[in-house]
């Protein structure tokens, strides 16, 4: 037997309204459990087992949320500022119920892959140092990035409080030469999180980044169909992936 919960939490937890709005609507006839009307809006129910329908349509409960968003520049990756916009406020009414939170952060600057969830058991995981978790990110880089930088990237980097950096793979992609100098595309997978790492690493090797865009976070692809600023839930394939990945320590 599952998690029992009463129906107007239930259906309030789904974002279908506030509790008496709820039971105003369990009085209208519009809530049913396993095809029978509810007359009792404090009616308990296990959310795994029984068929919920609000107005005729079968709500499917969700405890844990996992949603995939392309972070668009100038938000913050916190829950709540007193003064700039976060990722939170990304979210539709509805999905901020569940109190997802970002897993790591992305620079205010940074566009891309991040994950918003309210399981912490995984968020843990996935962020845990011990993990080497690899992020994989696409650069446009002021300056010639050569096979010297591939090299130092993948013996690692002293960044420039003195931290050495795990060894990185930088792929090159291809050079644009504009008015204030040679730009360089670039792709780099790391596997730490330290604070502006990316920037910092090209800094080391006296390179400028000036546009960053995480595409991947251990197995979870960023979603090419996703506008800036839009998100969707994972797939069921997707929060398997990062489950199975969590167990394998990958």
């Amino acid at each position: 037997m599952g998690k029992r919960i009463r129906v107007d939490k239930l259906l309030a937890h789904m974002g279908l309204g506030t509790r008496s709005e709820i039971k105003r609507a369990v009085k209208m006839g519009m809530v049913a459990v396993d095809g029978r009307l509810v007359k009792d809006s404090g009616l308990i129910v296990d959310p795994d087992a029984a068929e919920v329908t609000y107005d005729g349509t079968p709500v499917i409960y969700r405890d844990v949320v996992y949603f995939m968003l392309n972070k668009p520049q100038g938000v913050i990756s916190a829950t709540e500022d007193g003064r700039e916009r976060t990722v939170i406020d990304l979210l539709e009414p509805q999905d901020r119920l569940r109190d997802p939170f970002p897993v790591g952060r992305l620079d205010k600057d940074t566009v891309g892959l991040l994950l918003l969830t309210n399981d912490g058991q995984l968020a843990h995981e996935l962020l845990s140092p011990r993990k080497h978790v690899e992020k994989t990110y696409e650069a446009l880089v002021l300056g010639e990035v050569g096979d010297d930088d591939k090299q130092a990237f993948n013996a690692g980097v002293t960044l420039d409080d003195g931290y050495e950096t795990m060894p990185a793979k930088l792929q090159i992609g291809r050079y644009e030469q504009r008015e204030d100098g040679m730009y360089s595309e670039i792709s780099l997978t790391i596997m730490e999180g330290k604070f502006h790492q990316v920037k910092r690493m090209f800094e080391a090797v006296g390179k400028q980044v000036v546009y960053l865009k995480r595409v991947a976070m251990g197995p979870l692809q960023l979603d090419d169909s996703l506008p800036e600023g839009s998100y969707r839930e994972l797939t069921e394939e997707e929060v398997d992936l990062l489950r199975s990945h969590k167990r394998s320590g990958q």
